[in-house]
This record gives C-alpha cells, sequence and structure tokens, in this order.
C-alpha cells in the first residue's frame, strides 16, 4: 500500500454522503429543467412525488405540500412540463433529486393535448351524449348558481334576472381557480342535488355554473374530471356558464345548455315577464272575442232551424185530407157490404130444403148483425177520432211554441255560464297579475332602504362601495328610506352623521360556506 493512500483521510458513510449533498447543493443551487412527467403520487401528507424524463434519462422529483396546493393545473402522466427548483441528495437511499418549487405546463399546447384526450376519454363513455341532456324548465322557482361570491359574476346574473323575470336565487359560494377549485365546484353541484324537496332550504329547478373569462390555466378547473363527472351526474338541469362565448371547456359538453356568458345563462333560465303578461292579455282577449263568436253562431243556428220547421197546417193537411176521404167512402162501403151479404143469403135460402126456416134463421143474424154494427161502427169511428186528435194535439203551434221556448232557455243559461267563467277567469288572472306586480315592488331597492339600510354617495353623485377611498374633508350625501342628508369626513376618515337621526348598526354578515339564499330576492 502506498503512503499516500495510507494517509488518506477515512469518511464515513454519513459524512461522505452529507459532503456529497452539499456539493450538489452548491453547484445547482437553482436550476430549470424541462421534460415529461413520469411516474406522479401525491403522499397523504399532501407532498407530490414524481419522476422527470425524457427519452435517456429519469430524475426524481419531489415537490411540498405548499408548493402542490398552488398549481393552477393538476400533474398528471406524460405531461409535458417545466421545473424550476434546486438539486440535491437523499442520503438515505443514495439517489440525487429535483426539489421542485414551481411546476407549469411546456405551453399551452401541451394544455390542450391533455385537454383534448381527456375529452376523447369522457365522450367515451358516454358522458357527453345528446341524449343524456334534458330541457330547462319554462320558468323555474329557485335557481341556484355556483360561482364566486366576490366577482362580477353573481352580479351580473342577479341583475339580469330582475330585469327580465325575479326568481329566488341560491348562490353556493366556490373559489373559481386554483388547486381547490375543482373539488369546491364539484361538491357545490352535489350539494344542489343533495337538498330535499320540501326542506328548509329549496330545491333549485335549474342550476348555474359561472366564471369570468381567463387563460386556459385560470379556467382549468372546469376541465378536471370530478367537475364534469359531476354535472354529467346531475340530477337537477345544469347551465354551464364558463369564461367568454370563444372559451370551451368540458363541463360545457356535460352540461345540459352551454351559454356564452353568466348573463347569457340568467337570459336561459328565465323568460321575459312582461312578454309573458302580454302573451296573457292576448290570449283574454281572443278568449273574449272567441265566445262572442260562439254566441252569435248558435243564434244564427237556431234561427236557422227555426225557419226550417214546417208550419202546423201543412203537417194537418194531409191528415185531414185523408179522413174526410175515409168518411165519404164508409157509408157507400157498408151499403155495398150490405147489398152483397144479402146477394149471399138469397143464394143460399135458394139452395135449402127448408127455405123459411133458414130465411128465419137468416133474418134473425142478420137483425143481430145489424143492432151491432152501427153500435161498432160508432165505437171504431170515435177511437179513430180520439188518435186522430192526439196526434193534431201534438202538432198544434202551442206546444211548437213550448218546445222552442225550453231550447231557448237552454241557450241561454248557456251563454250566462260560458260568461261567468269568462270572467272568472279574467279575476284569476288579474289576481296573478297583482302577485308578481306585488313580489316586484318587494324587490325595490327602496324597501331595502326600509329595513335600516342606507345608500352613500360621493360629491358627483357615485356610489360608495367602501370607505377606503374617502378623504378628510370630503363631502359625501347619505339616503335613508325617507329623506336624504349631507356629511363630510372627519379626519379619521369618519362620516360626520346627519344630527336628525343616529347611524343604524349592521349586523355582521355570517360566515358559512353552506349555500346562501340570494339576499336581493
Amino acid at each position: 500500500m502506498s503512503e499516500d493512500a495510507s494517509n488518506a483521510h477515512e469518511f464515513s458513510v454519513s459524512e461522505l454522503a452529507l459532503s456529497l449533498k452539499r456539493t450538489v447543493e452548491d453547484a445547482y443551487g437553482h436550476v430549470r429543467v424541462r421534460g415529461e412527467l413520469g411516474r406522479v403520487t401525491i403522499a397523504k401528507s399532501g407532498h407530490m412525488y414524481l419522476d422527470l424524463k425524457d427519452e435517456k434519462a429519469v430524475i426524481d422529483g419531489v415537490m411540498w405540500k405548499g408548493a402542490v396546493n398552488a398549481l393552477s393545473f393538476r400533474p398528471e402522466e406524460g405531461l409535458e412540463v417545466v421545473a424550476e427548483g434546486r438539486l440535491s441528495t437523499y442520503p438515505g437511499r443514495s439517489k440525487y433529486q429535483i426539489i421542485i418549487e414551481k411546476l407549469e405546463p411546456a405551453g399551452a399546447g401541451a394544455l390542450m393535448a391533455l385537454l383534448e384526450e381527456r375529452k376523447k376519454k369522457l365522450a367515451a363513455e358516454g358522458l357527453f351524449a345528446a341524449e343524456r341532456k334534458r330541457p330547462l324548465p319554462f320558468l323555474p322557482k329557485v335557481i341556484g348558481v355556483v360561482t364566486s361570491p366576490t366577482g362580477a359574476v353573481i352580479r351580473d346574473i342577479l341583475h339580469r334576472l330582475e330585469d327580465r323575470f325575479p326568481r329566488h336565487v341560491l348562490l353556493w359560494p366556490v373559489v373559481v381557480q386554483g388547486e381547490t377549485a375543482a373539488p369546491q365546484i364539484a361538491a357545490a353541484i352535489e350539494g344542489f342535488n343533495a337538498l330535499p324537496a320540501g326542506g328548509p332550504i329549496p330545491r333549485p329547478d335549474v342550476l348555474i355554473v359561472a366564471r369570468g373569462g381567463g387563460s386556459i390555466e385560470d379556467l382549468w378547473a372546469f376541465n378536471e374530471e370530478i367537475v364534469v363527472r359531476a354535472a354529467a351526474a346531475s340530477g337537477i338541469p345544469l347551465i354551464s356558464a364558463v369564461g367568454h362565448e370563444t372559451d370551451t371547456t368540458l363541463i360545457d359538453f356535460a352540461s345540459d345548455r352551454r351559454a356564452p356568458t353568466p348573463t347569457g345563462a340568467a337570459e336561459m333560465a328565465v323568460p321575459v315577464r312582461a312578454e309573458l303578461m302580454a302573451d296573457v292579455r292576448g290570449w283574454d282577449e281572443r278568449l273574449t272575442r272567441g265566445l262572442m263568436r260562439l254566441v252569435d253562431n248558435r243564434k244564427n243556428e237556431l234561427r236557422s232551424a227555426a225557419r226550417a220547421l214546417p208550419r202546423p197546417e201543412t203537417l194537418l193537411g194531409l191528415a185531414r185530407q185523408r179522413f174526410d176521404s175515409a168518411a165519404d167512402r164508409l157509408p157507400v162501403a157498408l151499403n155495398r157490404l150490405v147489398e152483397r151479404r144479402k146477394d149471399r143469403l138469397r143464394i143460399a135460402s135458394a139452395s135449402l130444403h127448408s127455405p123459411k126456416a133458414l130465411i128465419a134463421m137468416a133474418r134473425q143474424r142478420y137483425a143481430g148483425s145489424k143492432d151491432r154494427l152501427a153500435p161498432a161502427l160508432r165505437s171504431l169511428t170515435r177511437s179513430r177520432r180520439e188518435r186522430l186528435n192526439t196526434v193534431m194535439a201534438g202538432l198544434r203551434p202551442a206546444t211548437l211554441k213550448r218546445e222552442l221556448q225550453r231550447e231557448r232557455r237552454s241557450l241561454d243559461q248557456l251563454v250566462v255560464r260560458l260568461t261567468v267563467g269568462a270572467e272568472s277567469r279574467t279575476r284569476e288572472r288579474r289576481k296573478d297579475l297583482a302577485a308578481l306586480s306585488a313580489r316586484l315592488e318587494s324587490v325595490n331597492f327602496k324597501s331595502v332602504l326600509g329595513r335600516g339600510f342606507a345608500l352613500v354617495r360621493d360629491g358627483d353623485g357615485a356610489l360608495v362601495r367602501a370607505g377606503a377611498g374617502l378623504q378628510s374633508g370630503q363631502g359625501i350625501e347619505i339616503e335613508f328610506a325617507d329623506t336624504r342628508r349631507k356629511a363630510v369626513v372627519d379626519g379619521e376618515g369618519r362620516s360626520t352623521p346627519p344630527q336628525s337621526a343616529p347611524p343604524k348598526r349592521r349586523s355582521p354578515a355570517p360566515k358559512h360556506p353552506s349555500p346562501k339564499q340570494g339576499s336581493l330576492f
């Protein structure tokens, strides 16, 4: 063994490992690496472990929980990324690794490729099928909105609903950007669907998931599988209004309707009340005109039917002629019958051996028949006359007049019932209109002032939303429910209230993350 080798310093394993760690960290204290993600694992602690690779090499990477929560997208295997951080070693396994402090996709092309791949996967499962989409309710009573409570989106939706047809609005506040946005949005959609019908919080008839415009990274939460699956599984019809008209996210394909903007979503959710009222008035006028035409038609039909009926004299004339003709032929026919019987009697008596006896018997029968014939003829004539009188009584003008009067009374009763029904329907529509007008009045901002709130305007009349922008000595105007008062901001940034009424203290707003009922309605 040489002398130099025998004098070399002996390192312990730990000393050598720590020395290598310091050397690597000093030489590569800040690096920027581009590569493809391999294995991606998020531990229960929230830290993320991954492989960063290219076609020739692989580097282990670790990203601590705080940096993971700041990501605007979800890292997935196969995604090309740019990682910034520092190189270090892990002495426990003699490995070197990159401690990642910042991770971003390697351009929009990578995100679009990931988006297209995810879109094909979900489409293959049938989540975007047209037959799964349901029609929106014509006039929902309750509208659920999933969006940020502090952005301009909710104000635009509420303002548009108030202009078209005010409805009861439930807001489920969520963040719409960042790592926690997707779980919150999915939980909001599932939470609205979990509300029981008839519960203390009304179940929405339609949902609006909305967000303002932004880059593809800003809108990435609405491309996450958890959000898309929640939208597809929603039992409540859902309108997606994410970004501007040119922005497209995966939730747009899973929703029942896609709106170009949040304002467009409000227009899809409700019709225009003024147009509905005009339609109701038009239907009422058409119903009235239709009833009047029906009554006039029935009157004309009755007159036509009355003119078509024959006169009683016409109906009885033929029967009277037949009766007179029969009465004239009856005596002649009786005489002929008697003559024929006499001839037969003479012929029969000539053939008898005892003509006198036969003649006597024949005379007796003839006398009996003659006595019975006259009463029988009178009885027959009387019965025929009674039947004729009965027929004539049924065809008398007075009887026909009574039938005509009865039909007219029935028609008059029908006209009265139709008129009463039309008036009742009109009163019901007027009551509905009065109720709608009362609800419109209830959302007037004057009624809000009547509950103890006030509006503050600066010297130019512009609305003051925050006290930070006021300056000492600046003049302001405070509007109460019954009057307006001038005031001046003092040196400490406070306004001097009018002397006629002390300022009212406002109760602190609740800070619950659960769905909140819209305060405007």
